[in-house]
């Protein structure tokens, strides 16, 4: 799988960066130095194309995702960290996902699918990757959730059921709401870095 890896120091965590919808592992590196400067770096991109557009899974149309895929693509990811994590020298628990609407819903499929394999991700501006599906135990998992009030690709409701869902199954979910849409704001990036840092 195509990525980046920058080792860190110690005793700061492996930020591991999923892009949006046309982007690739370079895209989210500003925000990952800027969420912690000293932390390693492993940034992926996605192995579908969509019109030429990098995506981590295959969808039917906007907002309809390809859950056959979905679940491929989720089970090959974690082969790939598992992987990762024997080539670059750290351990799994020490991954904060950090994800933006395509790769927020990869790592919320991540949790939703293997939930033991993160123990702490930022899902921003994420949706429900699947609704017919009884969670794993998340206890002990920490989850920082980002969302737009205006944001037409992930309306509030799909945003309110996603943190249900994630609580219900145990994860200890934070839901930060902003006067926006689907674009991120340098609020919301600060945000991000504050929880990453009281969390890490």
């Amino acid at each position: 799988m195509k990525h980046l890896y920058k080792p860190g120091q110690p005793d700061h965590p492996v930020l591991f960066m999923l892009h949006g919808t046309g982007g690739d592992e370079h895209d989210l590196l500003p925000i990952a130095n800027h969420i912690d400067s000293d932390a390693a770096i492993l940034s992926v991109r996605g192995d579908v194309s969509e019109n030429g557009m990098n995506r981590f899974f295959k969808r039917l149309y906007e907002g309809v995702f390809d859950i056959d895929d979905l679940i491929m693509r989720t089970d090959n990811m974690v082969a790939f960290l598992t992987e990762a994590a024997q080539n670059h020298g750290f351990e799994l628990k020490h991954l904060v996902a950090v994800g933006y609407s395509n790769g927020a819903n990869l790592a919320g499929s991540l949790l939703f699918h293997h939930g033991a394999v993160l123990t702490k991700a930022v899902l921003m501006h994420p949706m429900v990757p699947r609704k017919d599906i009884i969670l794993p135990d998340l206890t002990g998992v920490l989850v920082l959730v980002t969302a737009g009030i205006n944001d037409p690709l992930c309306p509030k409701h799909e945003t309110k059921l996603l943190v249900d869902m994630l609580s219900e199954a145990g994860a200890d979910v934070t839901l930060h709401w902003f006067a926006a849409g689907h674009q991120l704001s340098a609020e919301e990036i600060d945000t991000v870095k504050k929880w990453v840092v009281e969390h890490a």
